[in-house]
């Protein structure tokens, strides 16, 4: 499932490119005709994301809310004006980043979008580019109100990280005696989080997953919530999860501290650097050395979702 990353970066997309516009909305799937038909011809005026929610504010006060859940994906496409990523969502690969298009159409006027293709749940086209929809867990017009509704629902974002966010989420955790790595996933506790995060932040704070969250001190919870907003506001950067240092990435066998160390030249972080292979301390490392203490990582269910930890560097505290 794409986690927040993903969607601040899609609600990042759409303001670029759409925000001011009339747009022709459509459902050629034909799922969301009424849907479309109460924007079509309307002008979004403002693209928001919290946590794995995107909200596209149209200027007759209704609101398209999308969440891809683990199928939905957008896909991008339009004139040389229209720049950004060509594909953001679902399926994902460790380490992969949204796809994008070098594409030059050599001058030719844009002549509006393609055919759709497969079942397009929604279709977004103005005078420049067009945005499709598909495989989407939520896709629902909305009023101003019933947005607001969802997002009182919603913990705090740490891609918004306002002023309170860290005490609001240390005493959503400290309140409850669920597992840390059951809370993360929980999107009333904390917004954005999905299962390569959780997996990554519990590790890097060295954090027993298994931990009831009314035990873990609430230094420990801002210090956890602190890192989630470095990781998380790192993927809005780098379009892709990357939660390891560069002196765990590998570069011609070698890593790339040992490769600096030795005056050779280091690529600069970028889509190909690190290698995916490179990216993550244990999401799914299972059976693989910890990269610090080279314990053998473990992977178990948990709510219906693999939990992968270091029972060394995460093991429960005396």
């Amino acid at each position: 499932m794409p986690e927040g990353h993903s969607v601040r970066r899609l609600a990042r997309q759409f303001g670029d490119v759409f925000t001011g516009e009339v747009l022709a909305v459509s459902s050629p799937q034909g799922r969301f005709s009424g849907g479309a038909a109460l924007l079509d011809g309307h002008a979004m005026v403002a693209a928001e994301a919290h946590g794995k929610h995107l909200f596209l504010h149209f200027d007759n006060s209704l609101v398209l809310h999308v969440h891809l859940g683990l199928y939905g994906a957008w896909s991008f496409g339009g004139d040389s004006t229209f720049t950004g990523a060509s594909s953001i969502g679902a399926p994902r690969r460790v380490g992969e980043r949204e796809a994008f298009t070098d594409d030059d159409d050599g001058g030719a006027a844009y002549a509006g979008p393609p055919a759709p293709v497969g079942a397009v749940r929604v279709r977004l086209a103005g005078s420049h580019g067009w945005a499709d929809l598909r495989g989407a867990t939520t896709c629902e017009t909305i009023t101003a109100a019933e947005a607001d509704a969802v997002l009182a629902r919603l913990g705090p974002d740490p891609l918004r990280n306002l002023r309170g966010d860290a005490g609001r989420f240390a005493a959503n955790v400290r309140t409850r005696k669920t597992p840390l790595a059951a809370l993360l996933m929980d999107q009333k506790v904390i917004a954005g989080v999905g299962n390569v995060y959780r997996a990554e932040v519990l590790f890097r704070r060295r954090l027993d997953p298994l931990l009831p969250g009314a035990e873990l001190p609430e230094a420990d919870a801002r210090r956890l919530w602190r890192d989630v907003v470095t990781v998380m506001n790192d993927g809005v950067a780098d379009g892709r999860i990357i939660t390891t240092p560069p002196k765990y990435w590998t570069l011609n066998g070698t890593t790339a501290a040992k490769a600096a160390a030795a005056g050779e030249p280091v690529p600069a972080r970028s889509a190909h650097f690190p290698h995916r292979d490179d990216v993550h301390f244990v999401y799914k490392r299972h059976g693989l050395p910890c990269r610090v203490c080279r314990t053998i990582v473990l992977m178990a269910d948990l709510a219906g979702r693999n939990l992968y930890w270091c029972p060394y560097c995460q093991q429960p505290q005396a």
